[in-house]
């Protein structure tokens, strides 16, 4: 490992508590090193501004950035454990290229900055991936909710028989829980894109820093003004980008709830596409929805991740090691939560509704809530056409079918006035 910037003289290294120290920063600062090249490529333009650094030195900067971020994407360069973490790289080969110059490109910054905007970046990049794929996924199911507004379907209700209900009903309810997904993940986004660049280690430094350049170059919306709140946000602001993932995989889990149930034998419902399946190790007999099953644990992760950012705020103000914690906490979050909703678009596309099973799955007392709603408008009061039409519901769906049952259901938003229209033009709207 190269000399510390830290390190003081008379001082040796324990191995092992360095090694402690660093924990996983190598590894996790892969995912993040190309967001810190071009934080360090602002931060040194920055510092021309205020002539801490020449054209040259300056010109020379930038290029060999620029080479950088192209040898890590080639594989050219590595980082390893070689490194302290992937600040120290930066500051390392800028150095053995371009000397003292190299060593200038700190100046004015800690550690604690470099991972602080880097992440900053790359969550604001996440949460741009989270409502796009928020919109994708609300957008198959408003199409089929269209296609398929007529369908009737077995309506549960503590997973037990309850009422007629409509594939166009089914598909509405996720049509605008991912709407609002993606509306919810862009107004994260906006709260997150604040530059920290310039703040240090919580304190501010004693050159006057070019931040509004930095912010304009990162492309940030607004300048994170105080030092001291650039520390207070750090795991704040993941925990929020953490639970707005969150809201859009407690969604995904609900699905894959619902298709579990649907493509089991005893339901019949729906058929998946194979490739969404695997065969079992021990049981030739049977295909098992594994993907579905996988997507449905996937908010498990996301909901540790966000816990453990939270157990690690309990600190005073201030910049403390604990939050290198936080690196982890979002890289296995996001990483699990993007990769299951990265899937969802094309099976939901691809699910069959299988109709002779939705239509065995209708049985007489699900049409019991319609003869008692129709009872109580005739005038019997509501607590008696209840009784009455629970003590009668094997025969309630005499002279009744499925469709007349989702035609009579009027209120806006049910099975005959879906409002798609309405669901649509808020999709529009995030375009």
């Amino acid at each position: 490992m190269a000399d510390l910037l830290w390190q003081k003289p008379g001082v040796a290294v324990d191995a092992k508590i360095q090694t402690f120290l660093a924990g996983d920063d190598v590894i996790l600062d892969r995912e993040f090193f190309l967001h810190d090249i071009a934080a360090s490529a602002a931060h040194a333009e920055g510092l021309a501004h205020i002539g801490i650094l020449s054209a040259d030195e300056l010109a020379g900067l930038q290029r060999e950035l620029e080479v950088l971020a192209d040898d890590f994407r080639a594989g050219r360069f590595v980082l390893d454990e070689q490194y302290e973490d992937g600040h120290s790289a930066i500051e390392a080969r800028l150095t053995d290229r371009l000397g003292d110059a190299g060593r200038r490109i700190h100046t004015g910054r800690s550690r604690n900055d470099q991972v602080l905007v880097a992440t900053r970046l790359w969550l604001k990049e996440k949460l741009q991936r989270v409502a796009q794929l928020s919109a994708e996924i609300a957008k198959v199911a408003l199409d089929r909710a269209d296609a398929e507004k007529d369908l009737p379907i077995p309506g549960y209700t503590h997973i037990q028989r309850a009422v007629v209900s409509s594939a166009g009903m089914w598909w509405a309810g996720w049509a605008e829980a991912f709407i609002d997904n993606a509306i919810r993940a862009r107004d994260t986004h906006a709260l997150v894109d604040a530059n920290p660049l310039g703040t240090a280690a919580g304190y501010g430094v004693n050159l006057p820093l070019d931040r509004e350049h930095t912010t304009a170059a990162l492309g940030f919306a607004r300048m994170q003004v105080s030092p001291i709140y650039a520390q207070l946000s750090r795991g704040k602001f993941e925990m929020a980008a953490l639970e707005a993932l969150g809201g859009a995989t407690l969604d995904l889990r609900r699905i894959a709830w619902d298709l579990s149930l649907f493509t089991s034998a005893e339901f019949g419902f729906v058929a998946l596409p194979a490739q969404y399946t695997t065969g079992s190790s021990i049981m030739p007999n049977k295909r098992n929805p594994d993907v579905i099953e996988l997507m449905r644990a996937t908010h498990a992760s996301v909901a540790a991740a966000r816990t453990e950012i939270e157990q690690l705020l309990s600190l005073p103000s201030g910049y403390h090691r604990d939050l290198q914690g936080s690196k982890g906490a979002i890289f296995h979050g996001f990483g699990r939560g993007l990769a299951a909703l990265e899937l969802l678009p094309a099976l939901l596309a691809n699910l069959e509704w299988r109709n002779d099973k939705l239509l065995a799955g209708i049985d007489s007392g699900m049409y019991a809530t319609d003869v008692a709603v129709e009872a109580a408008v005739a005038g019997v009061p509501f607590r008696e056409a209840y009784k009455a039409a629970a003590a009668g519901a094997d025969t309630a769906g005499q002279g009744r079918t499925p469709e007349g049952s989702l035609a009579a259901r009027v209120s806006p938003g049910a099975a005959a006035d879906l409002r798609l229209d309405v669901l649509r033009a808020r999709w529009q709207a995030l375009a």
